[in-house]
């Protein structure tokens, strides 16, 4: 259970201010909601199942006082990554407007591609490296999808007057508190 709520809290912090929370804002503004969050839970389920596999085998053959570190580090990465930003190109953006077919299909390919490499896939595989695999995707995939459902209704509600900037500096500090409490394990230990 502890890998799930971890999961859960991490992956969410990741998601807010990312690329994917514009898609889904994006997508909201053409097609009903439920379309598009369904479209997510397909995409990010089947990522998340592949973060967690990848997680897993590296956890079995890495040492974990070096796991621990790496994860650390790599919270930190992702910190800066958030702080950076993601944007919507405008290309990104024609896509989801000029998309006309099925709005679940759209938004599954879309999201799926999306978060290919990206850091919450990355903290997901982090995650799996030192927790329970089930636990870890099932908490990713909720602690993504709650994100992003709520883009959609912030996005909904408000258009485009949201504070981008205290989201980002929020999340990027959350993950710098984790990737120290990651690094200081070790040597606590």
């Amino acid at each position: 259970m502890e890998a799930f709520w971890l999961s859960l809290a991490v992956i969410f912090v990741a998601e807010l201010g990312d690329k994917s929370q514009l898609m889904a804002m994006t997508f909201a503004t053409r097609f009903r909601p439920w379309p598009v969050l369904a479209g997510i839970t397909l995409a990010t389920t089947v990522v998340h199942l592949v973060s967690v596999a990848l997680g897993g085998l590296a956890g079995d053959f890495l040492p974990t006082t070096a796991i621990t570190i790496v994860a650390g580090i790599a919270f930190l990465g992702f910190a800066l990554w958030t702080l950076r930003g993601d944007e919507l190109t405008e290309e990104e953006a024609g896509k989801a407007r000029r998309t006309t077919r099925s709005a679940l299909i759209a938004v599954t390919v879309a999201f799926f591609l999306a978060e290919l490499g990206d850091k919450t896939m990355l903290a997901t595989i982090t995650l799996a490296t030192q927790h329970d695999w089930v636990g870890t995707w099932i908490g990713s995939t909720v602690g993504m999808v709650a994100a992003d459902a709520l883009a959609i209704a912030v996005g909904l509600m408000l258009g485009k007057n949201l504070p981008e900037k205290v989201v980002r500096y929020g999340a990027a500090a959350a993950f710098a508190v984790f990737g120290v409490l990651l690094l200081a394990e070790p040597v606590l230990a």
